[in-house]
């Protein structure tokens, strides 16, 4: 443990402090806040405006730079810096230009100040990531599903900040994303580090549990507020206040946890130097263990990028989360044009699109408790549970196809759900097949298969087959709208279900070597 005055730095302080980034760091989920003004103040059309939001998500989903950074022994200091500093130099000017208090730039320079400002979400995330896998090697996946979790469940929480202190004025949300995030990291990331391990297994799973519990009641009481929020037009200020108070509540729990797991872990706090020393190379070698005469299949281990990228592992995953979170980001860009189609009101339509930030935190953070129980239990492969969520993902996609009666609550809960898991399954089983030396570089390197599979199906099928069936270019009415195109959706999860069970196969005695590691490292000495 290391201390700064009466503060400590550990593991759990570490979680915490990386807990509240990631609840700051979802500003890019909240563009729909503040597009209308943006549009307005711009005096642009709908396709500049959605070439802002094209820019808005390479950025936040290319993160092969933060990757590097982390991967190349930096400091996670300098990642939540790199990203404080994007995430400021890319909404002020946004804010400056919609306040009018610059003249109107070229859409050119605010697409550009938009990557910026999204990409700096990928600095917060790697950096939180990276620092609670090393940081908890054994519980990989519940870690990165708590650190997703709150990922997925920021838009909502920042969407309750602007409801409270800024509601009707959306040019002050964007100097709050200016500001917020930033200052978050700056603030928090003293305790942001590896920190050292100490032989508490048990600690572990109680403290991570409380973690997680914390996480589930929060997304229960927002799913709450979003749907009381939708039911009612008007919140009187004394309860919209009550209702963030609650909320900080919740968030400062999370501190309480770390305060108890200091009282009852301090005589397990006599750590040498030495240990802290080697405590990073133990975690990057994780996993590693001898198998000469045990039958099990031998495996690289800390492979870079490029070598990574040499493994057929690597393009079955890349391929199979094309084919998921493609399809899964095609729905929610969509989800309202689909409820028009289909007649649900604008009321019903805004609240499915606050709802997805619920399903999508379920699924990140349950899709990580559930593959390290199994994984745990009976040593199935991690990568069978994104084989799983591909083939309920179909079931969705061909649910909203359908165009019955609730289909698309139905079928947005389920897509909603494994586009989460997927997000929190991908890093851990990246981090398992490839190591931990450049995972946030890999790891990176693959979410890159989200804009791509996006790209080719929002645009290429959905946009292209509404277009189709429109007539005269005048909005298009009925089931048939969407049919087509998600129909195909639906069989292209089908194909990423078959690229996940084959990486599944291929990586069983591999994962049984990581279970019979973890049970060895787990032993009592």
């Amino acid at each position: 443990m290391i201390e700064m005055g009466c503060l400590r730095r550990t593991r759990w302080a570490a979680t915490a402090a990386a807990a509240w980034v990631q609840c700051g760091a979802g500003g890019s989920y909240c563009f729909g806040v503040y597009s209308e003004a943006l549009k307005v103040s711009q005096g642009w059309d709908q396709s500049s405006l959605d070439r802002v939001a094209f820019f808005k998500d390479i950025g936040a989903n290319v993160g092969l730079l933060s990757g590097l950074l982390a991967s190349s022994s930096c400091s996670p200091f300098l990642v939540l810096l790199a990203g404080a500093v994007q995430c400021f130099a890319g909404y002020l000017p946004i804010w400056l230009a919609v306040t009018g208090t610059i003249s109107r730039p070229p859409a050119a320079v605010i697409c550009t100040c938009m990557l910026v400002a999204a990409h700096a979400q990928t600095f917060f995330n790697t950096a939180d990531v990276v620092t609670s896998v090393e940081n908890f090697p054994d519980r990989r996946g519940t870690v990165i599903g708590i650190m997703k979790g709150f990922l997925g469940l920021s838009g909502a929480i920042l969407v309750q900040l602007y409801r409270t202190f800024f509601d009707a004025n959306p040019s002050s949300f964007i100097l709050m994303l200016a500001i917020l995030p930033s200052s978050l990291s700056l603030i928090l990331m003293y305790f942001i580090d590896v920190c050292p391990k100490t032989d508490s297994g048990s600690y572990d799973n109680k403290f991570l549990d409380a973690f997680s519990l914390i996480a589930l009641c929060l997304a229960g009481y927002l799913m709450l507020v979003i749907i009381g929020q939708s039911l009612f037009t008007y919140i009187p200020s004394i309860l919209q206040f009550a209702i963030f108070g609650v909320l900080m509540v919740f968030l400062g729990s999370l501190f309480a946890i770390v305060t108890k797991a200091d009282k009852e872990s301090k005589v397990l706090d006599e750590i040498t130097r030495d240990e802290r020393v080697s405590l990073v190379e133990d975690n990057k070698n994780y996993g590693e263990v001898a198998t000469s005469g045990s039958g099990l299949e031998p495996r690289e281990e800390n492979l870079n990028l490029l070598q990574a990228m040499g493994k057929i592992d690597f393009w079955l995953l890349f391929f199979a989360m094309s084919c998921g979170m493609g399809s899964g980001l095609a729905t929610v860009n969509n989800i309202s044009q689909i409820g028009s189609s289909l007649g649900y009101t604008a009321s019903k339509t805004a609240t499915l699109v606050s709802l997805w930030s619920i399903w999508n935190f379920l699924g990140r953070f349950s899709a990580g408790y559930v593959s390290d129980y199994f994984l745990r239990k009976t040593c199935i492969a991690r990568p069978f549970f994104i084989a799983i969520t591909l083939v309920l993902m179909s079931i969705g996609h061909f649910i909203i196809a359908s165009g019955i009666a609730g289909s698309l609550y139905i079928g947005s809960v389920l897509v909603g759900l494994c586009y989460g898991a997927q997000w929190s399954l991908m890093p851990s089983v990246t981090s398992e097949i490839f190591g931990l030396t450049h995972f946030g570089t890999i790891f990176n390197t693959v979410a890159i298969a989200s804009p791509t599979g996006s790209y080719v199906l929002s645009v290429r099928v959905v946009g292209y087959v509404y277009d189709m069936e429109s007539v005269d270019g005048h909005a298009c009415m009925g089931k048939h709208c969407f049919a087509l195109s998600f129909g195909i959706m639906s069989c292209v999860c089908l194909i990423g279900s078959g690229l996940g069970f084959w990486l599944s196969c291929r990586c069983t005695k591999f994962y049984r070597q990581v279970i019979y590691a973890r049970l060895q490292d787990n032993s009592p000495r």
